[in-house]
């Protein structure tokens, strides 16, 4: 036997008792819909929906943050069943047994008609019919109306939140998990208003609902009475009007309650929890339990009052409200036992560092002085956060990779109307901007001169103004390039992220991007990392291309090339000049227009054999060393003829062997930034081309 009930338990399974509530109160309500209920039953009950409204609004006057009541419709909603339910089964009873006398329908009902009539039943038919209005007039009917418009400018108003969260995300302010925590607190507020839109209408209906069931109890008794138990008007009347009034006044208290907690709760927002989980964490307030049981007692020690079932729920309430005042009291006891535990033992005594006070830098921040705030609060119309996330949607789509977010912060350290660019933590570009002005500038022929702030254009530092908006159209009738503020910060940040995309590209990115290149090519990754190449040789190939102007979008060739050719080297650099031949028409076509011919400058064939020697020599040193004189005469007849051809409003195209133009390139780009340095490997087949200009170097004429 003891065998048998072991292997029963064992298959018990899990029951969670919590989960077991709503539905019980559901049934509830049923059987007392359906089922007749015996009177001190239902004395338990009328007292138990009286300490469930003091409960709830005890609640809502406490809770400090709209998430901490999420499940107020859901209470409202099953607290105005169990409440027209009692009035149901108390009706039944009225109409079945009043008869007998004045506690018939249970001592509850009774004393609450005997204290409000005090003998004189018109004074408290009087005093009944004013809660009436005051539940129904003043309370539910503003509740309702407060709960309509609040939803009806919430959901107004989510797409502009929406927005705010996604520029908040763009500009660094916030993380993936921090914008997904929100966007869910905005969906769950909708949600909220909503159903609180809804639920105003049961506290509505149950107010007209109790007008018509007190109606009902009135005239159904006296004519039960009269006509089926041969009562007198006076006699039926004495009954059924104390026992009408008892029963509304049951009710409309606790309605009246959950009335004035509707228009408290109606600013509450509701959470992604379970409606079980919300109602046993929320409903467990140490504060509103001790209240309600203090409440309770004070109405069961009124003379003729049932004490006993007032005082028990009120020890049961004060029982439950020590018990949970105990655990959260334990678990700050172990929480502050934990922070002693990591705390110094004593103030002078020195801590140890740990990794948590190591700060990692941002790899893209923007750095603004307090003059251009209002550029990036959306509030105000500050554009500067979209922006900032069209370039770096611009600069995604360009290069091939996806640019990592923007963090944008005030800096009181700088200058109000400054700003400052910084990659890995380092400055890279500096400007100035004045919020409420634009900036008009100089394409470079215009002469006429316009009032204003002087400045450079700090992309490409053009001649500039900063003028106010009333000028625009007179700026633009001269021929000036007028843009806003935000629109300047983002042209001088995308200038800035374009010259250094190579360091923004570091394993993490490529690691995605060969994870989506093998979506739809797996076998292409998958025979070259790592059976051929590394990802960090990988890596340093790609930011090779970047360092070069080259953008990445098509990695189908790009790994193609390096499966060939990964096996025979593993130098990121020779990969990289394997790789631009097959790159050259993207390289090309980049620079000039497919059906224009491109304009090139070649070097003196002496000059390229001079150099081509140079680089022959310095192969295992990695370093090009040539004559002093000699780079500074070509450097100078580079940058004469750059000059003549940009003048010309054409692009700096130089043109070498492939063994010089890797070398040529890294020289040549810290000095001539708009120099593009070409092999001659890389320019496609169909390709006319144009010579412009031959590079010497004079070094006579140099010194």
């Amino acid at each position: 036997m003891q065998l048998a009930l072991s292997d029963f338990r064992q298959r018990i399974p899990n029951v969670d008792f919590k989960s077991m509530g709503i539905p019980a109160l559901v049934l509830l309500i049923i059987a007392m819909l359906i089922l007749p209920l015996p009177t001190v039953l239902l004395d338990i009950l009328f007292t138990l929906n009286i300490m469930i409204a003091l409960i709830v609004i005890m609640i809502s006057i406490h809770t400090e943050k709209p998430l901490d009541f999420s499940s107020f419709p859901a209470v409202l909603l099953f607290a105005t069943m169990l409440r027209l339910s009692l009035n149901v089964a108390s009706t039944r009873i009225v109409l079945v047994n009043g008869h007998e006398g004045t506690d018939a329908a249970g001592k509850v009902i009774e004393a609450f008609g005997n204290f409000v009539i005090s003998g004189n039943y018109l004074v408290g038919f009087i005093i009944f019919g004013i809660l009436m209005i005051i539940n129904f007039i003043v309370v539910t009917k503003g509740a309702g109306r407060v709960s309509e418009v609040i939803a009806r400018f919430t959901l107004d108003a989510m797409p502009g939140k929406q927005m705010a969260i996604d520029a908040d995300l763009n500009s660094g302010v916030i993380d993936q998990e921090e914008a997904k925590i929100r966007r869910a607190e905005i969906a769950q507020e909708s949600d909220f208003f909503g159903s609180m839109d809804g639920a105003s209408k049961f506290v509505r209906g149950d107010a007209i609902a109790g007008l018509l069931i007190l109606i009902i109890n009135i005239i159904g008794g006296l004519t039960i009475g009269i006509t089926q138990y041969d009562m007198s008007f006076t006699d039926a009347g004495e009954i059924y009007v104390l026992l009408t009034i008892g029963d509304g006044l049951v009710a409309q208290i606790p309605s009246l309650i959950l009335s004035l907690a509707t228009a408290i709760i109606v600013t509450r927002v509701t959470t992604n929890q379970s409606m079980t989980e919300q109602t046993t964490t929320q409903l467990a307030n140490p504060t509103a339990l001790f209240v309600t049981a203090a409440i309770l007692l004070l109405l069961g020690v009124i003379p003729g009052m049932p004490s006993t079932v007032f005082i028990s729920l009120a020890a049961v309430s004060a029982g439950i409200g020590a018990i949970v005042y105990r655990l959260r009291a334990g678990k700050n006891t172990a929480q502050s036992a934990s922070d002693a535990s990591t705390a110094p033992t004593s103030p002078i005594e020195e801590q140890d560092v740990q990794w948590e006070d190591v700060s990692q830098v941002d790899l893209i921040s923007l750095e603004i002085g307090y003059g251009l705030i209002p550029l990036v609060n959306t509030e105000t119309g500050g554009q500067l956060l979209s922006r900032v996330k069209g370039v770096r949607k611009k600069l995604s789509t360009e290069l091939g990779f996806l640019i990592q977010p923007v963090r944008i912060r005030d800096n009181l350290d700088l200058e109000p109307n400054t700003y400052h660019v910084l990659v890995n933590g380092v400055l890279r570009g500096r400007g100035q901007s004045y919020s409420g002005k634009e900036l008009a500038i100089n394409p470079g022929h215009i002469t006429v001169p316009i009032e204003g702030i002087a400045t450079k254009e700090p992309a490409f530092g053009l001649d500039a103004v900063w003028i106010e908006p009333s000028q625009r159209d007179h700026a633009r009738t001269l021929g000036y390039t007028v843009v806003d503020p935000p629109t300047a910060i983002a042209t001088h940040l995308n200038s800035l992220l374009y010259g250094t995309a190579s360091e923004l590209l570091g394993h993490d990115e490529v690691q995605q991007i060969l994870d989506k290149t093998a979506e739809r090519s797996p076998k292409l990754v998958e025979n070259l990392v790592p059976a051929k190449l590394s990802l960090a040789i990988i890596t340093r190939t790609l930011q090779n291309l970047l360092r070069d102007g080259v953008p990445i979008r098509d990695m189908r060739t790009i790994l193609e090339v390096l499966n060939e050719e990964g096996g025979k080297t593993q130098d990121p650099d020779d990969l990289t000049a394997l790789i631009r031949p097959k790159l050259g028409r993207m390289i090309v076509q980049n620079l000039v227009d497919i059906s224009d011919d491109m304009p090139v400058m070649t070097l003196e064939p002496q000059l390229e054999q001079m150099l081509h020697n140079a680089v022959q020599q310095s192969q295992q040193s990695k370093t090009l060393t040539i004559d002093p004189d000699l780079a500074e005469a070509l450097f100078k007849s580079m940058r004469n003829e750059v000059q003549k051809i940009e003048d010309q409003g054409q692009p700096a195209i130089l043109v070498v062997s492939p063994i010089i133009r890797p070398w040529l390139s890294n020289l040549v780009r810290p000095r001539i930034p708009d120099l593009t340095v070409l092999s001659y490997t890389e320019i496609p087949e169909d390709q006319s081309v144009n010579v412009v200009a031959t590079i010497t170097a004079q070094i006579e004429e140099s010194r």
